[in-house]
């Protein structure tokens, strides 16, 4: 097998026609089955997506089994291409609306999990009152949520076709929130530029206002500072009190 990405607790690795995700022996078993059921009710709502071909132990470590997708993520197509970025995230638009066009009542719920990020973060008891108020206060939507769209997990495949990839995070909520935080992930990738395009080319087609948007930044922003290196953390706290946004 070789090794195709190694995240914090995962290594993914290819073999042959399927990609096998490998936990750390640490890694808790629910969460894995939490995360390779999430992606079944993905695979059911019929969006693109890397079949799951199986759940299995690779010496004593939990193993998520995939299929493989032969192709270029739109991250790499916009770095050999960069005269064409501007249709790419027009295309990552499009993918994303069409996730946030399906259902899955089945999803753990985008509020519920942002209200435990919150009360898990180093944030003061007032900022997290503060952005629990404001959380409760916005309009409760059941739509597809990937919780973590950005360029590197769009593969578009051989013959055109695009895939989504990496359904760890995935809850059903408000597309907004989604959009917000594929915005903060351009930032976090030092693409402020885009960023920008992406919000402008999202509220334009979705015909949502990008105030609206904004608004979800703080929270979206407190609730991800959970997890990640310090340098996205302290990132990501100093959107928690920005109030007003380029």
């Amino acid at each position: 097998m070789t090794v195709l990405a190694q995240r914090k607790h995962k290594t993914i690795y290819r073999d042959g026609d399927k990609t096998v995700k490998v936990f750390d022996k640490e890694y808790s078993k629910a969460d894995v089955l939490n995360e390779a059921l999430g992606q079944a009710r993905i695979e059911e709502t019929g969006l693109n997506i890397p079949k799951l071909l199986g759940v299995n132990v690779i010496d004593g470590k939990w193993a998520i089994v995939n299929e493989y997708i032969e192709g270029k993520t739109l991250a790499e197509l916009m770095v050999e291409n960069p005269e064409k970025k501007d249709e790419y995230i027009e295309l990552l638009v499009d993918i994303q609306m069409k996730v946030h066009s399906k259902k899955s009542p089945l999803l753990t719920k985008l509020k519920d999990k942002m209200n435990r990020k919150i009360s898990l973060s180093s944030l003061d008891a007032t900022t997290r009152y503060e952005l629990h108020t404001r959380l409760e206060g916005m309009p409760k939507h059941n739509k597809v949520c990937h919780g973590d769209f950005n360029p590197s997990n769009i593969i578009i495949a051989e013959d055109g076709t695009p895939y989504i990839l990496d359904w760890s995070h995935a809850t059903q909520g408000n597309a907004s929130a989604d959009a917000a935080r594929t915005y903060l992930l351009f930032w976090l990738n030092g693409d402020i530029d885009g960023a920008k395009k992406y919000l402008d080319i999202f509220c334009q087609k979705s015909n949502t206002a990008k105030q609206y948007v904004q608004k979800w930044m703080p929270i979206v922003a407190a609730s991800q500072s959970v997890k990640g290196n310090e340098r996205e953390r302290e990132f990501l706290l100093s959107w928690v009190n920005v109030v007003d946004y380029e």
